[in-house]
């Protein structure tokens, strides 16, 4: 099972194994309040592509196509997807404020999809 969960919210026993899915470190976060097991920086968009959609509904479906083909190329996946097979369960952690549009959340359906093949 994979869940979504913000680094700002409480970590919990549920969690299971706790994956940050972001390239830069969340603000006003320590290492020890965030409880990860691991820190997956080559998961999430590259720099260029998080820097054009800056959080903008409007490039939304664009900046998931745009993800999805460079998620097809990363070497990252195939070890997300060994911890995933690994584990009972993973959680996605995340910093953006907008809980339905961020790249964890094309990050997770595009693992899904993967996974139900």
């Amino acid at each position: 099972m994979i869940k979504l969960k913000r680094v700002y919210e409480e970590p919990s026993e549920e969690d299971g194994y706790r994956i940050l899915t972001e390239r830069l470190w969340p603000r006003g976060v320590s290492k020890e309040r965030a409880k990860l097991d691991q820190w997956m920086k080559g998961v999430s968009p590259s720099p260029g592509l998080r820097k054009w959609f800056d959080h903008d509904h409007d490039k939304w479906e664009e900046f998931k196509d745009r993800y999805r083909k460079e998620l097809f190329g990363s070497e990252a996946i195939q070890e997300l997807i060994d911890i995933i097979q690994k584990e009972d369960t993973v959680t996605f952690v995340f910093a953006s404020k907008d809980e339905e549009h961020n790249s964890t959340v094309v990050l997770k359906d595009f693992i899904e999809q993967l996974l139900s093949q």
